[in-house]
């Protein structure tokens, strides 16, 4: 399954597109996966995970056919 990046999680995983294995089932075990393989990512301030373009709560189930976003902290102007 693949997993969208955007802004600066783009930037530490330095891709705007990874594999995600198939043991990744939910949300919850999503952000341990980032946060073992891009350390980095746990410095952000925050981190949504969308889920089929909705912001996903830890205990959301990821499926092979849903399409999954890191969503990093922005900032405008």
């Amino acid at each position: 399954m693949g997993l969208l990046l955007f802004g600066v999680a783009k930037d530490i995983a330095g891709a705007a597109l990874v594999d995600l294995p198939e043991t990744v089932t939910n949300v919850a075990e999503l952000k341990r996966w980032l946060y073992d393989h891009y350390p980095a990512m746990q410095q952000l301030s925050s981190l949504m995970i969308a889920v089929n373009r909705e912001y996903a709560a830890d205990t959301q189930m990821i499926h092979a056919s849903d399409e999954v976003a890191v969503i990093p902290p922005v900032s405008g102007g």
